[in-house]
Formats: C-alpha cells, sequence, structure tokens
C-alpha cells in the first residue's frame, strides 16, 4: 500500500533575474493567503537560466544589456523598463532598474539549493529578488549570498563551503532538464501536483482557481490511499487491553 503524501507539492521554476518570477511570486502568495487548506501547500522552487552564457558585467547597465539582447533601441528598452516597474509596483514591488547588476545566477541556483536543505528555500528566494531589484545587489559574488544566508540562519561555514565547490551543481543542472523535459519554455512556470501548470505572472484569481482544483484531486488522491479504520475494543502496544 502506498503511503499518502502530507502536502500537495507546487513547484516554481524561476530565474533570479527574471523580474515577471517575483511578479508572479507575490500574485501566488496573495493567492495562496486566500486558500483555506494553504498549510498543506509545499512550495519547491527550481533552477532555471534564462542567460546560462551571461558573465558578470557590473559596468553595464540593464537597459543596454535589453538593448543589445533583444535589438531593440535603447529608448524601447527603457520604455520596456518602465513598464515592467509598473506592473511590479501593482503588487507592492520596488524595482530599482537603475541600480541593477547583471549577473549569472547559477552559484545563486546553488545556494537556494543549500537553502532547500533546511527547508528556507522561500525566505532564500525571496531575499535573492530583493537584493537584485530593489537593492542592487550582485547575486553572483559570494559574499552577497553569504549575507543573504546569514539573514535567514544558514550556516555560514557551510555556506563558504558549498560556494566554493561545486556542490549542488548537478541539483541545479537536473532542474534545468526537467524543465525542457516537460516542456517549460519560459519562466515563471507553476506546476500543481503534476497535473496543472500556469505559465507566467497570471492574475492572482487563475492561481487561486488552480490551487482550489488541484487540492481537490490530490486530496482525493490520498484518501484512496488511506486506511477508513472502524475502532473496536483492542489490546495497545502499551499492553492496555
Amino acid at each position: 500500500m502506498s503511503t499518502a503524501k502530507n502536502k500537495m507539492q507546487v513547484e516554481i521554476w524561476s530565474d533570479i533575474m527574471c523580474p515577471f518570477c517575483y511578479i508572479g511570486k507575490r500574485k501566488f502568495e496573495k493567492a495562496l493567503a486566500q486558500f483555506a487548506n494553504k498549510e498543506n501547500i509545499e512550495l519547491v522552487w527550481k533552477s532555471f537560466q534564462l542567460s546560462p552564457d551571461m558573465k558578470s558585467q557590473p559596468d553595464k547597465n540593464i537597459y543596454q544589456y535589453l538593448a543589445e539582447h533583444k535589438g531593440m533601441s535603447l529608448e524601447n528598452a527603457k520604455q520596456t523598463i518602465n513598464h515592467v516597474t509598473n506592473l511590479a509596483a501593482q503588487v507592492g514591488l520596488v524595482f530599482n532598474f537603475d541600480r541593477s547588476v547583471l549577473a549569472n545566477s547559477f552559484d545563486a541556483h546553488r545556494f537556494l539549493h543549500l537553502a532547500k536543505k533546511y527547508h528556507l528555500q522561500n525566505e532564500a528566494e525571496e531575499k535573492l529578488f530583493a537584493a537584485y531589484f530593489t537593492d542592487g545587489k550582485d547575486f553572483s559574488d559570494h559574499e552577497t549570498l553569504q549575507n543573504i544566508g546569514i539573514s535567514i540562519c544558514l550556516n555560514i561555514e557551510e555556506i563558504k563551503q558549498a560556494l566554493n565547490s561545486n556542490q549542488f551543481a548537478q541539483e541545479v543542472q537536473n532542474d534545468i532538464l526537467e524543465a525542457q523535459q516537460i516542456g517549460v519554455r519560459g519562466v515563471p512556470f507553476f506546476v500543481f501536483n503534476r497535473k496543472y501548470a500556469v505559465s507566467g505572472a497570471q492574475e492572482t484569481s487563475i492561481f487561486l482557481e488552480t490551487i482550489q482544483k488541484s487540492f481537490i484531486e490530490w486530496q482525493k488522491e490520498n484518501q484512496a490511499n488511506t486506511l477508513e479504520i472502524t475502532e473496536g475494543e483492542t489490546c495497545g502496544i502499551d499492553g492496555r487491553c
């Protein structure tokens, strides 16, 4: 007989430098706050890299990068950034793109897997988003990651050991490969109980509807694997009858 799962999983593929991942996180959190059984939902963040070949470029601003990367004018790049900044403000986020540091996110994803080991992944994800979008921190810098780790009560020596090695590199690659296998073409990408998916920073109502629908099915599946017991007179393990 299979064992019933304690919580329904919601897996979220995301990259730290993705503005819609942060916006989507807020919209999803708002939906989850309205869900009556939120204590039975487990969030699992999955690694995804939008620009795996990116080199850290602290001297290049986001407008120049976007113009070059997307093949648009500098003015159009600024308009795009302003639009995203306004969308973020609608969910209570402050984006300071003028301070953004272009960086490769691979080590940050390894750091997130360390946080996952201690069930602190969601806290680490939030801190990384804020560091990049609001505070203008370089999330590829090991000192930045160490400070974030300390703030969520990770052990500093364990953080250093992980960052100064290839620890969790395979886990990051596995997440990216899994994304390819299930057809993830962009992030954020939310997967509910491995049955339903929501792509992008959708409205809160869509997230809430998907949580409710998938949770009802999850409950039925797990009830089917749980014994329904009719109580009668027994002798217990304490020797009492």
